[in-house]
């Protein structure tokens, strides 16, 4: 079966930025087909009318890992809920399910199906950090360990990547996905 990883970047970032490009070549090197779409309208444009777009752009299946930092993280959520099908593994770094700060966070849900998560991914890591600038910590990744299970990671690294924190390579993301 072919493996295929879906990175998805932040807010206000591109699939370019901190560990993202790495995690790219590293698992091209792997034999991954690797999707890196750029998505401005993530958490500016309502995820009511994102997440279509964002569905109707990419394939999921069984062979497929989803990786999302930050927003993309909090997307990841909302994809998750809504694909018809179970994906290989999902990581979600930096991510929240909550409103993490003072900031509009149009990426969120009002309500999510957490079973519906939980029965379209066979495993999932959630890797925060104790210091998040914007709030996306490890209580955020607690909250959603307790609601999906699998893995709750927690570091002291900052967003893992931002403009004031270099973060060219994510070793730790390299030795979890299958």
């Amino acid at each position: 079966m072919d493996r295929k990883a879906i990175i998805f970047h932040g807010t206000g970032a591109r699939p370019d930025v901190v560990w993202l490009p790495w995690l790219r070549r590293r698992l091209v090197e792997r034999g991954y087909t690797v999707e890196a779409p750029h998505y401005p309208g993530l958490n500016v444009e309502s995820i009511t009318t994102f997440l279509p777009k964002v569905l109707a752009n990419h394939t999921f299946d069984a062979s497929t890992v989803l990786v999302g930092h930050s927003g993309g993280a909090a997307l990841l959520l909302a994809i998750l809920e809504h694909i018809d099908t179970k994906v290989d593994q999902a990581i979600l770094v930096a991510g929240y399910c909550t409103q993490p700060n003072s900031e509009d966070e149009p990426v969120l849900q009002d309500s999510y199906d957490w079973a519906a998560m939980r029965a379209n991914v066979r495993d999932l890591y959630v890797i925060n950090s104790r210091r998040d600038p914007y709030g996306c910590d490890d209580r955020q990744g607690r909250a959603m360990f307790e609601r999906l299970g699998g893995t709750q990671i927690v570091r002291d690294d900052g967003h893992f990547g931002d403009i004031d924190q270099p973060y060219e390579t994510f070793e730790l993301l390299d030795r979890l996905i299958d």
